[in-house]
This record gives structure tokens, C-alpha cells and sequence, in this order.
């Protein structure tokens, strides 16, 4: 406890509220009001926790108290802000704004018994709205991002960009974050490459602002089976061949960071991560993954909410920041004749649920069959979440958002003497 100005402060910091015993000690030591100290990591829905702990906190001491959270990015972790004060019955008297830096006042009183009592300004409005999930997570994202890529002073950011979903969305987040003039990308088609996928990328390359070029992988694919010819003969074509095409993109695109010396983020999501489907060297190359823990229905709704806040703005002449076409289409990896995700995973809506069920929930085969699923899928997509461990100890860092992200929230071992 600190004596400010005649007021005696309680000074708290972070998992301190967790528990009943700090606050209490504090009351019981002759506090006025706690101040609560924090580096408290944005997650989904974290800020309602947080004020629900507290809530009880200052319930049970019968004390206000001032919540103060940092703001910024700091690898996977991203701080949010949203400080807020409550008064003594646990109501909200302010909330700052989410994902910025703020300066806000509040005033103490004393009422007739000498309680503190925390009042904001006249005229002002000093809770700050809760926001979407969408929003949430798209701004964590994106401060994650310029954050990240800031700090470490980098000039600017290349990216693949495919014609496909998650590049989209990860152009969308860097051109946010940094501005267009700091964004640079590639489109690097091969024979699989359909023209639609050619005229999505451009068309929103264009509309967006940002440097474009686009780079065939066809001389250099050629030039690699033919130099494997003798090695692969008699050997019918497999996923190495597709694996050839992300290598080979990925190392055009890390030459072009080594000589710009623009970072090049990657643009993979969390479905695709837990299970495998991503190439090692390949489209896992980069520095900083923007989407990494977004499962790809997460992917399809933060780019719905991109769109919609583009039009409510005005922005790019009332056009889509992702084109319709691609939130639309199948997913395909475009590695080869026909390819679509499905040929290789359940449906994303089934993959996701069972992947959260999964990673973030605990929960076993047997209590996420009971919720309606597939044994033999849930066995599958388990078995590919469990082998594909080597692939995610090596890929870049990315924005944590949800309970349980991969990193540092994850361990589970590569090597095991099992099977199922």
C-alpha cells in the first residue's frame, strides 16, 4: 500500500486478482481504493473476464478500484488496453478504448461516510464500447502486426499473394497496419494457377494500392523436376511435386526480403497449421504470421467484416477489400489439376469445430464425438493435428487471439511410442 495525496492506494498487480486474499490484505491494511497494475493479453472475450474477476474483487472489499492494462504487441502476445475503473458495488465508471493509447482522468470524492468515489468529467463519455468479435480480433491483428514489424524497424513487409482467401485477408491486415506504400507483393503462378486466381490478386493489388509484380514459378519447376528426373524414375507423382511449387515460392519470395529487406509474413491459418496442410519451406517461410492462430472460418468472417467496414467508411470507391469472388469460391490449394481443400480435409466447418474442441477445450475423442461428430473423422483429424507437431516447432511467430494459440500456449511432443 502507498500513500498518494492523503489517499491510501492498494497496488495490485495482474494475477493478483485472481485470488480473494491480496485485496483483502489491502482492505485489512488500510486501503481507500486498489490499483490494479497489468500486461493482460488480448484473447476473445477476455475483457468481460477480466472485469467479472474484478467485479467480485471490489464486491467482496467494498472498494473501488482502477484496472490498468498495457497496449501494444509483443510477439505473439498483443495488449489491448481497455483499462477501465469500477466503483465499490462493481459497476463500470469508464472503460478505455481498446487496442490504443489513451490518457484518461478520473476523479475521487468522498461521500458523507468518507468513501472514496470515483467520478468522471462532466460531458464527457468515458465508457468505451465493447466491440465485435470481428472487430477484435481484425484490430489485435493488426496492431500485432504494425507492432511487430515496427519495433524490429523493418521498411516494410512482402507477402505471396495467391488469389486465395488467407492472403487476402493478410494484405488487407498489412496494408492497415503499415499503409500501402510499406507493402509489397508477389503473384507467382504456375501451370495449376487458374486465371481467376491471376485477375483476384491483381484486381485487389490494384484497388489497394500496393506494389504488385507477378513472378512465374514454371521456368524453375521445370528446371527442378528435370533435375530430379534420374532420382524420381519409376516413381509416380505425389505431394512432392506440389511441395516443389510452395518451395520454390517460398524461396523467391525470401530472396526478394533478403534484398529489399522487407519482412515477409506468411499467410497460413490455424486449420492449416494443426493439421499439416502447409509445406515446410515453403508457404510456411516468413518472419511474423499474421493469421496463425485464425481458423479458416475465422479467416472467411474477418474478411466479410473487412468488406463491410470498407463500405461503411467509403473506402477504395465503395469496392471490397477482398473481391467477392474469393470469399466465395471453393478453397484450393492450386498445387494441381482440380485440387480442392476438401480432396485432403473435412469441410472447414467440421475441421474448426473439431480443432477447438480439441486444442483450446481439452476435450477427449470420446467427448467431442459426443457432440455430434464422426469417430473415424475426429480420430483423423487428431491423428493429423498429433503428426504434423515437427512442422509447427518451426514456423514463425503469429498473433495469439485465441485460449490456446500455438507457441507457447502448446506443448505437446513430437516424438511419441505410440499409435492409434
Amino acid at each position: 500500500m502507498v500513500d498518494l495525496g492523503g489517499t491510501r492506494v492498494g497496488i495490485l498487480v495482474c494475477e493478483d486478482v485472481w485470488d480473494a486474499t491480496p485485496a483483502q490484505r489491502a482492505r485489512d491494511a488500510g486501503a481507500e481504493v486498489l490499483m490494479v497494475l497489468n500486461a493482460s493479453p488480448f484473447e476473445l472475450h477476455k475483457q468481460r473476464e477480466r472485469e467479472a474477476i474484478l467485479a467480485a474483487r471490489v464486491r467482496e472489499v467494498a472498494l473501488p478500484a482502477v484496472y490498468v492494462n498495457l497496449v501494444g504487441g509483443q510477439d505473439e502476445l498483443v495488449f489491448d488496453g481497455n483499462s477501465f475503473v469500477m466503483d465499490a458495488a462493481g459497476a463500470i465508471v469508464m472503460r478505455c478504448p481498446a487496442f490504443e493509447e489513451a490518457l484518461d482522468t478520473v476523479g475521487l470524492t468522498r461521500d458523507a461516510r468518507g468513501a472514496l468515489v470515483p467520478q468522471t468529467k462532466p460531458g464527457t463519455a468515458p465508457i468505451a464500447a465493447e466491440h465485435s468479435d470481428e472487430e477484435s480480433v481484425y484490430r489485435a491483428l493488426v496492431l500485432g502486426v504494425r507492432d511487430y514489424v515496427n519495433k524490429h524497424r523493418f521498411p516494410g513487409v512482402i507477402l505471396g499473394l495467391s488469389g486465395g482467401v488467407d492472403s487476402a485477408l493478410t494484405l488487407a491486415i498489412a496494408i492497415d497496419a503499415l499503409g500501402a506504400h510499406r507493402v509489397q507483393v508477389v503473384m507467382m503462378p504456375s501451370r495449376y494457377t487458374s486465371q481467376m486466381s491471376r485477375d483476384d490478386a491483381q484486381a485487389q493489388a490494384q484497388r489497394l494500392g500496393v506494389s504488385y509484380s507477378v513472378i512465374s514459378i514454371e521456368g524453375v519447376f521445370a528446371a527442378t523436376r528435370e533435375a530430379l528426373a534420374e532420382q524420381f524414375k519409376g516413381l509416380a507423382p505425389d505431394t512432392t511435386e506440389e511441395n516443389l511449387q510452395a518451395r520454390i515460392r517460398g524461396l523467391l519470395l525470401m530472396a526478394l526480403s533478403n534484398k529489399t529487406g522487407r519482412m515477409l509474413l506468411t499467410t497460413g491459418n490455424k486449420s492449416e497449421t494443426a493439421v499439416g496442410y502447409a509445406t515446410l519451406y515453403g508457404d510456411m517461410n516468413g518472419g511474423f504470421a499474421p493469421i496463425k492462430d485464425c481458423a479458416k472460418t475465422l479467416v472467411y468472417r474477418l474478411s466479410r467484416y473487412r468488406n463491410e467496414l470498407a463500405r461503411r467508411r467509403g473506402e477504395f470507391g465503395g469496392g471490397d477489400v477482398i473481391p467477392a469472388r474469393v470469399l466465395e469460391r471453393e478453397p484450393t490449394a492450386e498445387l494441381r489439376d482440380n485440387q480442392k481443400d476438401v480432396d485432403s480435409l473435412p469441410p472447414y466447418e467440421v475441421l474448426d469445430a473439431v480443432l477447438e474442441a480439441f486444442i483450446e477445450e481439452d476435450l477427449s475423442v470420446d467427448e467431442i464425438v459426443a457432440r455430434g461428430f464422426d469417430r473415424n473423422v475426429v480420430g483423423r483429424v487428431l491423428d493429423m493435428v498429433k503428426r504434423n507437431e515437427y512442422k509447427r516447432r518451426q514456423a514463425p511467430p503469429g498473433v495469439r487471439v485465441s485460449r490456446r494459440a500455438f507457441g507457447r500456449d502448446w506443448r505437446y511432443p513430437i516424438t511419441n511410442g505410440y499409435r492409434r
